[in-house]
């Protein structure tokens, strides 16, 4: 299910999106004393990240971590990593924790099997999932071009972290799995731009979910993802 929410800026955007994510976060840490959030990378989410950095909350009692990531140097202009940490993990939210998923020069199973124990421990279930889409439709790293999309869209799946491989798109990547964003209580969709909404328009004509995987989420059953789009 899908809940389309326009607004007339990519400010306006930004600063209404950022109070609702912190009064979420506010939210589960009254309810359990913590809580987890899922973002993703590329240009659009600066400046929801800078102004969410700013909200008064406990950051302390917030863990951070990335939807997905590219396996590349935590120093290049290609890792989200680094994007977390120069636009998001700024101003009152540097006192957050922050879950890195690129922790080691290869993705092997050695890794994979550390990231997923302690993403079961300290993160999941999300209380907050923020997506980005790719104009072929993928989001967080859940490629249609992928040799390893059937597992990592498989509900039954029981590995909360994949490696995947990418086609059409450089580096290796880590992302979570549809079944783990899925925990999530909140998810979003985050998109601007007329390019990305005649993406969206595609995904929600079709239920096709290998051609495009944002559709696991767009046309699910019973999770409402809430789509945040300017222009």
């Amino acid at each position: 299910m899908m809940n389309l929410n326009k607004f007339a800026s990519r400010t306006e955007l930004d600063q209404q999106f950022a109070e609702q994510v912190a009064q979420l976060l506010t939210q589960a840490i009254n309810e359990k004393g913590q809580a987890s959030i899922a973002v993703s990378g590329g240009s659009t989410p600066k400046g929801f990240f800078q102004a969410l950095s700013k909200k008064v909350l406990e950051w302390s009692k917030v863990t951070i971590t990335l939807a997905d990531e590219r396996w590349v140097d935590v120093n290049s202009v290609e890792s989200n990593t680094r994007l977390v940490k120069e636009h998001l993990l700024q101003n009152n939210a540097a006192k957050a924790q922050f879950f890195e998923l690129k922790v080691s020069s290869q993705l092997d199973e050695k890794t994979l099997a550390h990231l997923n124990a302690q993403a079961d421990k300290t993160l999941l279930p999300f209380d907050v999932v923020i997506l980005g889409m790719g104009e072929d439709g993928h989001t967080a790293s859940l490629f249609p071009c992928s040799e390893q999309i059937e597992r990592a869209l498989s509900l039954d799946n029981q590995q909360k972290l994949m490696a995947i491989t990418p086609k059409t798109a450089p580096h290796q990547r880590i992302t979570f799995t549809l079944a783990a964003l899925l925990t999530s209580s909140h998810i979003f969709l985050h998109i601007c731009g007329d390019n990305k909404q005649q993406v969206l328009t595609q995904a929600l004509a079709n239920k096709d979910t290998l051609a495009m995987p944002v559709r696991a989420f767009l046309h699910h059953p019973s999770v409402l993802i809430q789509v945040m789009w300017a222009k």
